[in-house]
């Protein structure tokens, strides 16, 4: 038997092409024919995965374009697009239909502290376990989020203290420093990656630091923790 043809580049990329542009259409609600650099204007006011690869889609807007030339109703391809390229534009379409959730990446058993441990203990467990963010909780209830700076802040507001006791120092004191810089948000299990990662990057822009999103079910403080999401956690998924 013949083995089958294996697919061109041409046609992976034109299919992806194809369907990132219906996804477009049915995000942005267009009733009408619009561009398929007008559907990045509009859809990416609604996705994050637009958001996240707008220059990308650009650029293979124009080679589409360039690589594919109309003759009547027929669309003839004059040039083949690199593996590279045509990875790159299935890895958007699959962004864009099928976005991965921080439930599914990042839900994880996530140490927690009580707001009467000693400061003594949170430093020794930062140690053992080179974590830098910590939930604190009043029994279920959350209190806020100690990091090492707040850890630093309480330090530094009590040099002129003759003795610092880290064993009666409790998170509650390291709080005090901690809820006044308002470092995390919770979200929801579903929320998308991208949108997680635009939370980080929107907040660095207006100058300020999240320390890290805490995930819920329902994105709320009240529900049970299910995971945890840190700056450095977004880079690896650079």
């Amino acid at each position: 038997m013949e083995q089958a043809a294996k697919e061109r580049n041409s046609d992976r990329f034109i299919s992806a092409y194809n369907r990132i542009d219906q996804e477009m259409k049915e995000l942005s609600g267009a009733k009408e024919h619009h561009s398929f650099f007008r559907l990045i204007d509009m859809a990416k006011k609604k996705s994050a995965v637009i958001r996240r690869y707008e220059a990308d889609l650009r650029e293979y807007g124009d080679l589409r374009n360039a690589i594919v030339h109309h003759r009547t109703s027929t669309e003839y391809v004059i040039a083949e697009p690199h593996d590279d390229v045509v990875a790159k534009m299935e890895e958007i379409e699959q962004a864009l239909m099928h976005p991965n959730s921080v439930g599914e990446i990042f839900r994880r058993d996530v140490l927690t502290f009580q707001l009467g441990d000693s400061l003594s203990y949170a430093l020794k467990i930062i140690r053992e376990k080179k974590f830098n963010q910590f939930p604190v909780y009043l029994g279920s209830e959350f209190k806020g989020l100690v990091t090492p700076v707040g850890i630093t802040a309480f330090l530094a507001s009590n040099l002129r203290e003759d003795t610092i006791s880290l064993r009666k120092t409790t998170l509650e004191d390291i709080l005090v420093h901690e809820n006044k810089r308002d470092n995390h948000r919770f979200i929801s299990g579903d929320t998308s990656a991208y949108v997680a990662e635009e939370m980080f990057k929107t907040e660095l822009t207006r100058g300020h630091r999240l320390e890290a999103l805490l995930i819920t079910e329902d994105g709320a403080a009240s529900s049970d923790l299910l995971g945890i999401v840190t700056p450095f956690d977004i880079l690896k998924l650079n």
